[in-house]
């Protein structure tokens, strides 16, 4: 894989801290010893005290904050915790679902080895906001707001509603496939079809939060060119 230019995918910066469009399939902190290339390395590297103030998914696409110093990164992690920080995400997900305002209240409950449950007795409060954007024949993009920020949070949520992320194997979603929506789409003999999309379908498109007292900003993350593509196909071979 083409390690990016950490410079290429900055989307705002100021002498505090930037926001980058992550990339997927690169984690966004160490995984474990070793040499695999994260964002806070990359980011260690542009700025030495960098720090990032939250994390996404290896696969997840989006808005990410790197704050530069201690100070930007205790101000953005208090408006974490106090649920300040405005998050959208937008999915691709299995099948026609018309969501308006469906508010998914679940508690999750972290079984560790990145593995997470539904528990209503020892779950953690986990709540996501869901309205559907756009409708295919057999797939939805769904803008998604997570209230809370627990680990797999939208992916757990979404299965829930029977709505899983397009190609998210780990909550029971399908990958999509050229020759399931484009009509009389052949593969030569010997080849293997690939999914329009190698990865669960997840994008972190919006963030909103302070940058100082009396200043807030909202970015948006421009789609990767996986995920546009999808898109694309969808519009052209499944509306």
């Amino acid at each position: 894989m083409k390690i990016p230019k950490l410079k290429d995918l900055i989307l705002f910066e100021n002498d505090d801290l930037f926001i980058i469009n992550k990339p997927p399939f690169i984690s966004s902190l160490d995984e474990r010893e070793g040499g695999e290339v994260n964002i806070l390395r990359l980011a260690k590297q542009y700025v030495e005290d960098a720090q990032v103030c939250h994390r996404l998914d290896k696969e997840t696409s989006g808005c990410l904050i790197i704050a530069k110093n201690p100070a930007a990164y205790r101000f953005v992690s208090m408006q974490f915790e106090r649920r300040k920080v405005k998050k959208i995400y937008h999915a691709v997900v299995n099948g026609t679902h018309v969501f308006d305002n469906l508010m998914v209240d679940l508690p999750i409950l972290n079984l560790g080895n990145k593995n997470v449950t539904i528990s209503k007795s020892e779950g953690k409060a986990a709540e996501t906001m869901f309205n559907s954007l756009m409708y295919f024949k057999h797939y939805t993009l769904v803008q998604c707001q997570p209230v809370t920020g627990r680990m797999h949070q939208i992916r757990i949520h979404l299965a829930t509603q029977k709505a899983s992320i397009a190609g998210d194997s780990m909550y029971g979603g399908k990958p999509v496939f050229l020759s399931q929506i484009k009509r009389g789409y052949h593969l030569g003999k010997d080849q293997e079809e690939l999914p329009i999309m190698k990865r669960f379908a997840l994008h972190a498109r919006e963030l909103s939060l302070k940058i100082n007292e009396e200043t807030e900003v909202t970015i948006t993350a421009p789609y990767p060119k996986d995920f546009a593509t999808l898109l694309k196909q969808l519009e052209r071979f499944d509306s």
